[in-house]
């Protein structure tokens, strides 16, 4: 993928001697190769672009400068121009707001769920509740069966989630980058990271460069499911088969951009009390919400290959899995159940109920299999 390996001298270039070094007239910028073939035209920005260290051999070694030294004696004004865009290009590499170019270290859900919980989130909580439904209409009919009230214990973890669909994507929020970096690092299975912008998002399923403006009516709580997904082991082998079906010569499409709209399927849910039932029953709210997420991509993987889905219907596909997700949540959920069930390794015990704070942990069980 784009950003993840390193540059690699060419095989043709010959070795330079020291003597030969010495002789070298202080280059112009762009700067020519050793070899004195000027490299091609190439847009600092193309995610293809390899920057060689400014540490090997050759001109680009006599250019390197310690931070904040003056220019040694004999140093041109044209290398110190030439050693500044060199500067700049890795900045612009690395992608991740600052030269070094060494990416994040990757994060665990519990971690990025840790982090949602004690930040100062962009609204306010107690202003992210669920529309409540009110009248006499409303109340006859949750007398006739309808969904009960999320019970007053869950309403701080609904008001979170909420948020979190709320909270956009922040450049500037080390966390969020980490999430984004995990979620690539899982799905393309690279020991790399990659450049914060460029063309590998799409490749992902993203509509450009730039994955936080596909975020729109899901905020982070889009990516944290995403992040979900990938991480949970039991969740995970499901994950990487969707996304190789994404990828299908003719019923490909783009992975995160149908995670993102699920996301928004199972917030609508959320929000119009659907999940009260399944969530009062198991004394949680974003596990379920979770559970929800995965169970109704696996019902869209299936009905995608069943009638071998494309781009051009895939709002009916998504269409029927709204319907789905809101009327009948209990019924996914059971079939996430069974193909869990059928998995690598056999499904745990109940376990008992998990803390809020660390609940959805890769290493812990959900209990979105009863």
């Amino acid at each position: 993928m784009s950003g993840a390996a390193g540059w690699e001298r060419p095989e043709e270039w010959p070795q330079e001697r020291p003597e030969e070094r010495q002789r070298v007239v202080p280059p112009a910028s762009p700067v020519p190769s050793v070899s004195g073939r000027s490299p091609p035209s190439r847009d600092p920005r193309d995610p293809h672009l390899r920057i060689p260290a400014l540490g090997q051999g050759g001109v680009l070694q006599e250019l390197v400068l310690a931070d904040g030294q003056p220019p040694a004696p004999g140093i041109s004004e044209e290398q110190r121009q030439a050693q500044e865009e060199w500067e700049a290009l890795e900045e612009i590499q690395s992608g991740l707001g600052g030269t070094s170019g060494t990416p994040p270290p990757p994060i665990s859900f519990s971690e990025a769920l840790q982090h949602f919980q004690s930040a100062e989130l962009p609204c306010s909580r107690g202003s992210a509740r669920a529309p409540a439904r009110r009248g006499v209409l409303a109340a006859l009919l949750r007398c006739l069966g309808g969904p009960p009230r999320l019970r007053p214990q869950l309403r701080g973890e609904q008001e979170l989630a909420l948020a979190m669909a709320q909270c956009a994507l922040d450049d500037s929020e080390r966390v969020h980058m980490r999430i984004l970096q995990t979620i690539y690092r899982q799905l393309t299975r690279s020991r790399l990271g990659c450049p914060r912008y460029g063309a590998h998002w799409e490749e992902l399923g993203f509509q450009g460069a730039d994955p936080g403006t596909d975020l729109r009516g899901t905020g982070m709580l889009g990516l944290m499911q995403i992040l979900f997904f990938v991480l949970d082991s039991r969740t995970l082998p499901l994950a990487r088969e969707i996304f190789q079906l994404s990828q299908h010569e003719t019923q490909n499409f783009p992975f995160c951009i149908m995670s993102v709209n699920i996301t928004r399927i199972v917030i609508q849910a959320l929000q119009e009390e659907r999940l009260s039932r399944e969530c009062n029953r198991r004394q949680q709210v974003i596990a379920v919400l979770n559970d929800l997420y995965a169970a109704a991509f696996l019902r869209l993987s299936r009905l995608w290959e069943q009638q071998h889905g494309t781009v051009a219907n895939a709002g009916f596909f998504l269409k029927e899995l709204e319907l789905s997700t809101k009327k009948k949540p209990r019924q996914l959920l059971k079939s996430l159940e069974a193909y869990l069930s059928r998995g690598l390794r056999p499904p745990s015990p109940p376990s008992s109920q998990i803390h809020f704070s660390s609940i959805c942990d890769p290493g812990v069980e959900l209990e979105g299999d009863a």
